[in-house]
C-alpha cells in the first residue's frame, strides 16, 4: 500500500481539516450554548448579587464572557488561517 492511499492529505501537502486550534475554536463557541441551555445548574435566587438574584446575574455575566471568548475563537480562527496560507505557499 502506497503512502498516497495511507494519508492522502499530507502526500499532497495539505493540512489536515481538523487541528488542535480548532478544537480550542469550537469550544470557545460551544461553552456558551452548555451554560446557558443547562438551566436547572443555575434557577436560583441564591446567592445575590447587589440585591439582584443568581438567576438573572449569572446570565448577564455570561453575555461579557460569551463577547470574550467569541474575540478568542475570532483571533485564533485568523491565526489559523495565516497558518494554513503560508503553510500553502511552500
Amino acid at each position: 500500500m502506497s503512502e498516497a492511499a495511507e494519508a492522502p492529505e499530507t502526500a499532497q501537502g495539505k493540512q489536515p481539516t481538523i487541528t488542535p486550534l480548532r478544537v480550542v475554536i469550537a469550544l470557545c463557541l460551544f461553552a456558551p450554548f452548555v451554560a446557558m441551555l443547562w438551566v436547572s445548574s443555575y434557577a436560583k435566587t441564591e446567592p445575590l448579587f447587589a440585591g439582584i438574584p443568581f438567576f438573572y446575574w449569572y446570565q448577564m455575566l455570561w453575555v461579557l464572557i460569551s463577547t470574550a471568548l467569541t474575540m478568542i475563537a475570532y483571533k485564533l480562527w485568523q491565526l489559523d488561517q495565516r497558518a494554513r496560507k503560508g503553510g500553502d505557499a511552500r
